[in-house]
């Protein structure tokens, strides 16, 4: 393998890993704030990606009306205001379902398994609710940015691919700015330690699970656009396989931990890319893509077996 396709396979596998990571970091919020595996977060990433589908199919309509391909800065304002309104109004879908389906169980004391119960049960509503009202045939996602490829030393990249992997660094970047250093992010980490004791202290607790909802399912939305906008192609169980997925890429972070969904996603990508990339070279012609999934999977097994917090999780103690 040269140097020029190795380049070629991480440009593909940051790509590919920046999804995995920004849904990653939905699991690993909510997690961190209520001890609660939102497995429901993967769905809310597909509703993002048809929200910004419909804002973007009707702000194109208002716009082009049939005429000349638009120029440059218009894509771009459609692009900004497709991602905003996704993430606000996917946002409003995150809070809904705290405050109607988690909620309830909380204050009344009900146990993690059965707000892991009611999380299986809130995908599958969204699931077949968008199924039963747009139908099972997939959706084009429109391009918003006009795709201009770029060749340097070898390596083939596009506009787009560069966008996908800049955003979802600059996002983590501010995530974990945020956490670490405003009065919202000590609040989260506050109540993940002792959410007994945070609301004797003033802290409005529901606020600041509302606020975690909020940050998670504007992430999953943005990750559903730039999915969107790579790959052209929504389907109304896009979240299953790649939200399972990203709750993997998590775990073996060590979920809780922002850096770890943030390494968690990306290693994942790198090994499904690389996977597929070594099948490619004589004697290792095995590693089709078909064991992709089973080579990846062995690999975050043997990391969890060696480091069962995460690699960058640790030990929760409880006092009795």
């Amino acid at each position: 393998m040269t140097l020029a396709i190795f380049l070629q396979h991480l440009l593909n596998a940051l790509q590919w890993g920046s999804f995995y990571a920004l849904i990653a970091l939905g699991y690993t919020m909510v997690y961190g704030v209520l001890l609660l595996i939102n497995f429901a977060h993967g769905d809310i990433f597909m509703v993002g990606a048809y929200v910004g589908f419909f804002i973007a199919t009707f702000l194109l309509g208002v716009v082009s009306n049939g005429a000349a391909p638009l120029p440059t800065w218009m894509s771009w304002i459609i692009l900004i205001l497709t991602i905003l309104g996704s993430m606000v109004l996917t946002a409003g879908v995150g809070v809904g379902i705290e405050r109607v389906a988690y909620r309830p169980l909380r204050e009344r004391g009900a146990g993690r398994l059965y707000l892991v119960i009611t999380a299986l049960m809130i995908g599958i509503l969204l699931e077949y609710l968008n199924l039963s009202t747009l139908g099972a045939a997939d959706r084009g996602f429109p391009e918003l940015i006009r795709t201009q490829i770029y060749t340097v030393g070898g390596v083939s990249f596009t506009n787009v691919k560069l966008i996908v992997i800049g955003l979802a660094i600059l996002v983590m970047i501010t995530l974990e700015l945020i956490v670490r250093r405003t009065k919202i992010g000590m609040a989260m980490r506050a109540i993940s330690y002792d959410k007994v004791a945070v609301p004797l202290m003033g802290v409005p607790i529901n606020v600041i699970i509302a606020a975690t909802f909020v940050i998670g399912s504007s992430l999953a939305a943005l990750a559903g656009i730039m999915y969107g906008s790579a790959y052209h192609i929504l389907s109304f169980d896009m979240g299953v396989l790649i939200g399972w997925k990203a709750f993997i890429a998590a775990v073996v972070g060590g979920i809780g931990e922002i850096r770890g969904a943030m390494v968690g996603g990306f290693l994942l990508g790198f090994i499904e890319i690389f996977v597929v990339a070594l099948g490619q070279i004589p004697g290792f012609e095995w590693l089709s893509s078909t064991y992709r999934d089973l080579v990846a999977f062995t690999v975050l097994l043997v990391i969890l077996t060696i480091r069962p917090t995460g690699i960058f999780g640790v030990a929760r103690r409880q006092k009795v």
